[in-house]
């Protein structure tokens, strides 16, 4: 059986949940009840509005900058089968309910000079990858479950046909840097076009056939996903992957890589291409009976 050690920033790629357990317990690694699964600290809210999203195979272009031979290629598009839903809420994080935590000293305030057309029923925006965090943890605390930012995989499984495709179309054996900075400038072309910078009330962009409503509106999602750099060799096998995790993707209308720090995407701070016009979040809660010893080792310094 493998042990688990407390050496910080160790990653267990293929460890089994037994073992784990196991492990944990004998090392006597302790699960937090004031955040997760027992007594929430202080008042207890309502959970947010949920869709349960049933498992499925999906079709999933991988996030980053990818690169054959030196020059700019799509990502590659992988078979995804899921084996347990997902739980996602089921709009986005609104601003009355972002002030909450904000009020509660647990969140900063949002950048100020984002003014919704209806303020009441509004999502949160002007919000950083931390500020989304910081509320995530927040709200695990204040309702006894566990919330986290989903990955870009998850919004894409969550999203189904409103998900973005940010394929380029060129032959991935092309040799012309031409056809690929023609295809980049009319899809930036295309970005700049249907930019809408006022945030839009909480339902108005309808819901997708799984009833998820407003993904790909005017306001993007921050994910837990790391920007990545992808080089790849004549034959399409990966020479090298580097993780950017300073740097996180935020997906709507398209993906964008943004500072973690970054609330206001249109001044400055996206890593690629066209800015989002409005950046928000909403979260995943985790349901397995598991999740609590999770948590509890990353607390520890460890990474799964």
């Amino acid at each position: 059986m493998a042990a688990l050690t407390s050496k910080p920033a160790t990653t267990w790629t293929s460890l089994a949940l037994p073992a784990l357990l196991l492990a944990a317990l004998a090392g006597g690694i302790a699960v937090k009840t004031d955040l997760i699964g027992a007594t929430p600290a202080g008042p207890v809210l309502d959970e947010p509005m949920t869709v349960e999203i049933a498992p499925r195979r999906f079709e999933y272009r991988e996030s980053g900058e990818f690169f054959r031979n030196g020059f700019a290629v799509d990502g590659p598009v992988k078979t995804v089968t899921v084996r347990r839903p997902l739980t996602i809420m089921k709009y986005q994080v609104s601003a009355a309910d972002y002030r909450r935590c904000v009020a509660d000293g647990a969140c900063a305030p949002a950048e100020p000079g984002f003014v919704p057309a209806e303020a009441a029923t509004a999502p949160a925006t002007g919000v950083s990858y931390d500020d989304a965090m910081a509320y995530a943890g927040w709200l695990s605390a204040r309702t006894g479950e566990i919330w986290t930012l989903p990955r870009d995989e998850d919004l894409a499984f969550a999203a189904g046909t409103r998900f973005p495709d940010d394929a380029l179309g060129v032959d991935i054996n092309s040799t012309n840097p031409a056809e690929r900075w023609l295809a980049d400038y009319r899809r930036e072309a295309a970005r700049k076009a249907s930019r809408d910078p006022v945030p839009q009330p909480l339902g108005r962009f309808g819901e997708n056939e799984f009833g998820l409503a407003d993904f790909a509106g005017n306001v993007w999602e921050w994910t837990a996903t790391c920007h990545r750099r992808v080089n790849l060799d004549k034959a399409g096998r990966v020479v090298n992957d580097v993780s950017s995790c300073g740097i996180y993707i935020a997906s709507g209308k398209h993906r964008a890589a943004m500072s973690s720090f970054v609330r206001n995407p249109k001044g400055g701070g996206c890593a690629v291409g066209v800015p989002p016009d409005n950046v928000g979040f909403r979260l995943v809660k985790d349901t397995r009976w598991y999740a609590p010893l999770l948590v509890a080792l990353k607390e520890k310094g460890f990474s799964f």
